[in-house]
């Protein structure tokens, strides 16, 4: 036992645990830039195909590409988002977009430390502000996973 009369030391919280600001701009931002992945599951791709009043296997042959065993939305050659219009900026399917769009900015990269934190905020004019996340959601975000 140590000398606090506690048995075991309590795990020690991340450096957000009283939670973080966000609030969607829809500004396009996080769905631009370098080229990656936005990987998708089936469930994903009805949502979002419905959404669009596509079949699956129509918005699948437009919209997703096979990457080895795993699916992700295909890319403007640019590297945006092949769903963000590039007109108004706002994603097409924001209702139903994937859970990996869903958890911005909570993610691992963007929580490691107050500096990722930080620069997050430079990049994303929504993070920061807004709506107060408890530590709670952040970490429901934080471990989401889409596939």
């Amino acid at each position: 036992m140590n000398r606090s009369g506690k048995g075991k030391t309590e795990k020690k919280k991340p450096w957000y645990a009283e939670g973080l600001s966000f609030t969607c701009t829809q500004c396009g931002e996080c769905c631009s830039g370098e080229p990656g992945f936005v990987w998708v599951d089936q469930e994903e791709i009805d949502a979002m195909a419905d959404e669009m009043q596509l079949s699956a296997d129509v918005f699948e042959q437009r919209f997703v590409r096979q990457v080895g065993t795993d699916r992700s939305l295909t890319e403007y050659p640019d590297g945006d988002c092949i769903l963000l219009d590039p007109e108004t900026r706002k994603c097409s399917v924001y209702r139903s977009r994937p859970i990996q769009c869903r958890t911005w900015p909570f993610w691992d990269s963007n929580l490691e430390s107050k500096k990722d934190w930080k620069e997050t905020c430079e990049v994303c004019p929504g993070a920061g502000v807004g709506r107060l996340y408890t530590f709670d959601e952040i970490e429901k975000a934080r471990t989401e996973k889409s596939v």
